[in-house]
Formats: structure tokens, C-alpha cells, sequence
């Protein structure tokens, strides 16, 4: 159905056209799109609005982004698996960095540090 139709006016909130709606559906509204049917002959108008907002679980990063893996040195398992994918480990920050795509789908992947 909306394949068949023409958008003729994209609007975003606060436009003059999006008055009503911005009352209706606040910050929620992202678009408000005006299209025309010329198989039905009508004019549509249509909103664009969030109805979920959640944060990332985890970032997403590319395989050769260099991440900063934190690891108390208590755990012996996973420092040595960081020493198996050559990560290095840097005593300023005392945090361990490796190419993200090393430890990808590995527990150490939830040991980044954000930030």
C-alpha cells in the first residue's frame, strides 16, 4: 500500500503542520509525512513516532577496533587468554587492549570498558 503512494511533504516537529501532533505525541514524534494514494484518490497523513527507547547492551565494535579489556589480576584464566590473542597489557591505565574481533563471542568480551 505505501509502495503505491507519493510522499509529497516531509516534515519534521515543529513545522508548520506538525503543531497538533507535537501536542498529541510530544517528543515521541519523529516525522510527519503527507502522501498521496492515486490509486484510492486520497491524501493521507502519517506519523513517524518511538514507541520503545532502550541503551546498548554492550557497544558495537568493529573487529580491528582496539578495546580495553579490564581483568583483575586474580584471573589468571582469562589474563592468560588475553596473552594467547597478543593483547597488551598497559600499566598506566591497568587495562589489557586487543582488536576487538580476538575476543568476540568469548567471555572477555564482557569485561570492555566503556568509556
Amino acid at each position: 500500500m505505501l509502495k503505491d503512494m507519493k510522499a509529497y511533504a516531509h516534515l519534521k516537529p515543529g513545522q508548520k503542520g506538525t503543531m497538533r501532533l507535537q501536542e498529541k505525541y510530544g517528543d515521541s514524534l519523529l516525522c510527519v509525512r503527507y502522501r498521496f494514494d492515486e490509486i484510492r484518490q486520497v491524501k493521507l497523513k502519517t506519523v513517524e513516532i518511538v514507541v520503545e527507547e532502550r541503551p546498548l547492551h554492550t557497544p558495537r565494535y568493529k573487529d580491528y577496533e582496539v578495546v580495553q579489556v579490564t581483568v583483575a589480576f586474580e584471573e589468571n584464566e582469562l589474563r592468560q587468554q588475553l596473552r594467547k590473542v597478543h593483547a597488551k597489557w598497559d600499566p598506566k591505565v591497568k587495562g589489557w587492549f586487543v582488536p576487538y574481533g580476538l575476543i568476540r563471542g568469548t567471555p572477555l568480551e564482557s569485561r570492555i570498558s566503556v568509556g
